[in-house]
Order: structure tokens, then sequence, then C-alpha cells
């Protein structure tokens, strides 16, 4: 009897808790720390403290001059003044100055588009005597700050009397952005060269190469261009400031700054039109960020 419980007892499973590895709970924690959820959690943190400056703009704007100097401050208006958008709309020509700001967005954005790409077509594609050279000095351009460039190249617009006119802003795009060239030009390099070869065989030239085969390939950087075109002339400050000297050409952002200089006393006001201002790059980054997705998976792997 005894030896046949004996034997029962051994054949027996031992318990859970017993037969449990002792390296469980690190793999555990080792897995936990490779799940999506930490890093997700982390970036949600880091996106939300760069919200708030947005976030605190936007309830400002809504709130009485009264509640923005209270102390302790509040968070949240006592009162939604939804007003406040229509006084800062009326208190300066806010849709002339935005109209002018898209012109010469729009300006640019054909201007680029046009330029950069046949630049760095010619650069990465056609082999000639001495593009490398070329390369580097377009390259060597983006070294120089553009601090340094503001007073030779105002003469040079003040002698072709270019001032006080949008060219001086606008008649740079269509000669092609260093970086952007640079940008195409690596992206150009990962396309095989094989297809250009057999569009030739075919007795293509190389023009149709550009725009048939090439072009349709580089809709990731191009729209990055777009964007980064749009952002740079939106919130541009600098130029506007120093070829426009008429009112009635002013950008949006010269425009805020007058109404500062104007209205100063008027906060609540300053922040609707800023956050009104915020608006076109806020969606732009909704809408757009695929691209730069794209553009960066794309050129990862360039050296």
């Amino acid at each position: 009897m005894d030896a046949r419980s004996s034997g029962a007892g051994a054949g027996r499973s031992a318990p859970p808790e017993l037969s449990r590895s002792p390296q469980t709970g690190s793999s555990r924690k080792a897995g936990l720390l490779r799940s999506p959820v930490i890093p997700h959690v982390l970036l949600a943190l880091l996106g939300a403290v760069f919200l708030f400056p947005f976030l605190w703009l936007f309830l400002t704007s809504l709130k009485t001059p009264e509640e923005i100097f209270k102390i302790p401050p509040s968070f949240f208006p006592q009162e939604w003044h939804w007003s406040n958008y229509i006084g800062a709309i009326e208190a300066i020509p806010f849709f002339r100055y935005m109209g002018n700001t898209l012109l010469l967005c729009a300006i640019n954005i054909v201007g680029q588009l046009f330029s950069a790409p046949l630049v760095a077509y010619s650069i990465s594609k056609i082999p000639w005597k001495g593009r490398g050279i070329i390369f580097s000095l377009v390259v060597a351009t983006m070294i120089l700050p553009a601090q340094v460039q503001l007073i030779p190249v105002y003469i040079i617009f003040a002698k072709l009397g270019w001032i006080n006119t949008f060219l001086p802003l606008t008649i740079g795009s269509f000669f092609g952005a260093p970086f952007y060239i640079f940008l195409l030009r690596q992206f150009m390099m990962g396309i095989p060269r094989e297809l250009s070869e057999a569009a030739k065989m075919d007795g293509a030239s190389e023009l149709r190469i550009y725009i048939q085969i090439i072009m349709p390939m580089l809709k990731p950087p191009l729209m990055t261009i777009v964007l980064f075109t749009f952002v740079g002339t939106y919130t541009d400050f600098m130029g506007p400031l120093i070829y426009l000297n008429d009112n009635a050409k002013w950008t949006i952002t010269v425009g805020l700054q007058g109404f500062l200089q104007d209205h100063g006393a008027q906060w609540e006001l300053l922040m609707a039109a800023s956050a009104i201002f915020t608006v076109p790059m806020v969606l732009l980054y909704f809408f757009g960020q695929k691209y730069f997705m794209k553009a960066g998976s794309a050129l990862t792997g360039f050296k």
C-alpha cells in the first residue's frame, strides 16, 4: 500500500508554483519592454508637451483681457469669446495679407518643382565633365549663412529696381535651392540606371526619360519639397520685412508684427490672429506627414 501510494505520488506532476521556471518573470518584463505600449505612451507624453503651447494660445484667444492677466492664471476661459477672432480679422486687412502670403507660396512651389528636379537629374543621370565639381559647389553654398548674403543681395535687387515687389521673394526659387537639389539627387541615385538605358534603346530622349520615367518616381521627395517650401515661405519674416515697403503687399507675418505695434495691448486679438496663422501649418502636417515618412524611408539607405 505504501509502495503503491509512493509510486502514485511519484507519478503526480509538481504544483504549478514549483514547476514554473524562475526566468518566467524576467521574460515577462522583457516582453513588456519590447511591446509597443511603452514607446507609444512616451511619445504621447512628448506630443502633449509640444501641443501645450498651441493649446494655451488657442484658449488665450478666447479669453477677456482680465482673464489673460489674472493671477493665478486660469487654463480654460470662463466664457468662450469667439468674437475675438472677428475682431482680429477686422483689426488688420487679414485676408489681403493672407492672399499675398499664399501667392508667394504658390510661386515659390512652382519655381522649386520646375528647377530643382532638372538640376538634380542633370547631375545624377547625365554623364558630363565637371558635374561632380558643380554638385560640390551647389552643396557648399548651404554652408553660407543667410545673414551674410543679405546686404549684397539687397544691393543687387535695388540696382535692378525690384525693391517693393514680389520678385526678390520669388525669383530665387526658379534657380533651385541647394538643399532640394541635394535631396532629389540622392533620391535619383537610388533609381536603377537600367530603366534609363532601356528607354534610350527604345529611342527615348533625355527629356522624355525625365518626364515619363523619372518624374513619376519622385512623388515622395517632390511632396517633401512642396511642404518645406510652403512652410519656409509662409513663416518667412525677414524677407518681406526687408523688400516690401507698401503695406498692401505685406505678408501675414509682417502684418502680425504691424498688428502688435498698433494693437499691442489687445493680447486676445493678437492671440486669435496668431491662432488663425498656425492653422494652415497644422493642417499641412496632418495631410502631408506620410510624404515625409516616404521620403525619409527612401533616403535612409543612401550614403
